[in-house]
């Protein structure tokens, strides 16, 4: 017979994790949600939008992104290239749709800064529009996209809109780890709450978002956070801090985007976002025991239940299964990957143990983050 205390410790235990995975769930039924709108006759002049797109080799995705763009039905919008040391055929990409989309060249990348970060700021730098709008070379628009969220984002009165695209997943651990990965985005960063002017939730999502321009350049735009990996959240925090209003959408239908090209393309990805230039070993040991306490161990529960004979125990354990299977399998159909691959988060939870114990390994020794063949020193 077990211990009272033993059995109530385990319960109270489950009990907090069904209420933490019960979380991710909370977070996306709160989650707004942005679809395309029929354009308008008349209405008041539209802000003038620049689209600066960071782009280092990626002459493979960038033709679909520039060719939606092109086809947006949004008059006053400004097209700009940052090219940014490529050496595929990025550079007859943009090309080849002059003088509609201009290509820039920026200077060599100084120390101190991350690639993306110096690119967005060399592009926001030429800019002309009154609007920005940070958009990823692979994410694909729907014609009406710029349109719908410019008058979103101006009906909000928002200084920073940002959108979550519908993630397209091909390959096999794309749908295994990537549902998994959404889940973690919504319930670490709290990514709705952002809607709520009181909140401290702080987020952007790199791959589209929005900004006045005279906004972004009073709180100091990429140059104030050079050297951070995830400089969207960290941009985001800014605009929170100085008491701007922050928005986030969900938006199926109006973008898309494929976040990794192959299996090799997306461990270094997202690596690089959990190892990050601001190295903590606190943090990395934290996030590694809080993965396999949260999504592993309680799995042990109706084995552990069985072997010592405790039937309440192995019933819970039961319904522990019903309920973290069956959360995972309608989350990874919510996100767009079939059902049976989130029966498989164990496997998506291991693959986040790998990623996490390749940062400990790496930060232990003071190894660089590495990402599209360049390298950024870890900071003290």
């Amino acid at each position: 017979m077990l211990d009272l205390a033993v059995v109530a410790l385990l319960v109270g235990a489950t009990v907090g994790v069904l209420l933490f995975q019960g979380v991710a769930i909370l977070f996306a039924e709160e989650m707004a949600r942005l679809d395309p709108t029929p354009p308008t006759p008349s209405g008041p002049p539209r802000p003038r939008v620049t689209v600066i797109i960071a782009a280092r080799n990626e002459a493979e995705e960038l033709p679909a992104t520039l060719d939606a763009l092109l086809a947006q039905d949004y008059p006053e919008l400004e097209v700009l290239v940052v090219e940014d040391g490529s050496t595929d055929r990025t550079v007859e990409v943009i090309g080849a749709r002059a003088p509609r989309v201009r290509c820039l060249h920026p200077p060599p990348l100084p120390e101190g800064w991350i690639g993306k970060s110096w690119a967005c700021w060399n592009g926001a730098n030429a800019a002309s529009g009154d609007w920005l709008l940070f958009l990823d070379a692979d994410v694909r628009l729907h014609s009406s996209t710029i349109r719908t969220t410019v008058d979103w984002a101006v009906r909000e009165g928002a200084d920073l809109a940002t959108i979550a695209p519908r993630i397209e997943m091909v390959g096999f651990w794309e749908r295994v780890v990537l549902p998994f990965y959404v889940q973690m985005v919504l319930t670490y960063l709290r990514a709705p709450r952002m809607n709520r002017d009181r909140s401290r939730a702080a987020m952007a999502n790199g791959q589209y978002w929005l900004t006045p321009r005279a906004t972004y350049f009073a709180l100091g735009g990429h140059a104030a956070v050079r050297s951070i990996v995830l400089e969207d959240v960290a941009i985001a925090k800014r605009y929170r801090a100085a008491g701007r209003r922050l928005r986030i959408a969900w938006t199926p239908q109006l973008a898309v985007t494929r976040m990794y090209r192959d299996r090799a393309e997306m461990f270094e990805g997202l690596l690089k976002n959990i190892h990050g230039t601001e190295y903590s070993l606190a943090r990395q040991t934290s996030f590694l025991v809080a993965l396999a306490g949260l999504f592993l161990l309680p799995l042990g529960l109706l084995p552990f239940a069985l072997v010592v004979g405790n039937l309440p125990l192995a019933a819970l354990g039961a319904f522990v299964y019903v309920a973290l299977f069956g959360k995972h399998y309608a989350f990874a159909r919510a996100v767009g990957a079939p059902g049976v691959y989130g029966l498989l988060f164990p496997v998506a939870v291991a693959y986040y143990l790998g990623l996490v114990g390749t940062s400990l390994a790496r930060g232990l020794r003071r190894r660089p983050v590495a990402w599209k063949g360049r390298t950024y020193p870890l900071r003290r």
